[in-house]
């Protein structure tokens, strides 16, 4: 029992699971000015400049939590699943950062209409992400697992808005460009984007099976 008590129990990880969820927001949101502003280079500069602030912050978060894994015994949630939670969140962020790099390397000269609710979509999920990840130490209280729950299926209907959004844009790409330049760089903008609602959708995926667990 002494020895017991000599344990590092639970650790932070909660707190560290908002300060990334909060990270993954303020880089979708900072991608989302980047397309609204993308006609003017200075202004794209700086949303870009955001954009990668917040994927290295979530980056320091990530690298925290798995330090923490590995000095503490008794966790508050499954190892593995606080694993797999914190690197799935950290992916959302790795793509709006890899989707403002592809704009910019691929010399991207103007967003589509599809672009742009594509990033919309992606802030939605992004914030329901942020939102459910805070639910996550009150789960044995029934009405907080119902409210995670219908977040997480909320991230899901937004994930299958951007599949459709996705389909129409690569129909109407493929009918409509005619310079293949352009065709490239959209298309590889347009897989981007709606890889970001995907792994909006793991995240949801991962904290329903830890609300299943614990209800």
């Amino acid at each position: 029992m002494f020895f017991g008590k000599l344990l590092p129990r639970e650790g932070n990880f909660f707190e560290l699971f908002n300060q990334h969820g909060a990270f993954v927001v303020e880089g979708a949101r900072a991608f989302m000015q980047l397309v609204q502003h993308y006609t003017d280079p200075l202004a794209r500069e700086k949303h870009s400049a955001d954009v990668i602030a917040a994927e290295r912050a979530a980056d320091k978060v990530t690298a925290e939590v798995n330090r923490a894994l590995h000095r503490t015994f008794i966790t508050p949630l499954d190892r593995e699943q606080i694993h797999s939670l914190i690197n799935s969140m950290d992916d959302i962020v790795d793509l709006l950062q890899d989707s403002s790099e592809v704009m910019s390397l691929y010399d991207l000269q103007h967003v589509s209409e599809d672009v742009i609710r594509l990033a919309e979509i992606s802030l939605r999920c992004c914030e329901r992400v942020q939102h459910v990840v805070s639910l996550l130490p009150n789960l044995r209280d029934q009405a907080t697992a119902e409210s995670a729950l219908k977040t997480c299926e909320e991230i899901d209907r937004l994930e299958s808005d951007a599949d459709r959004v996705m389909r129409s844009a690569m129909s109407r790409l493929f009918r409509e460009e005619v310079d293949t330049r352009e065709l490239i760089k959209l298309k590889a903008v347009y897989e981007h984007l709606e890889s970001i609602s995907d792994r909006c959708e793991d995240v949801a995926n991962l904290i329903e099976g830890i609300v299943l667990e614990n209800s």
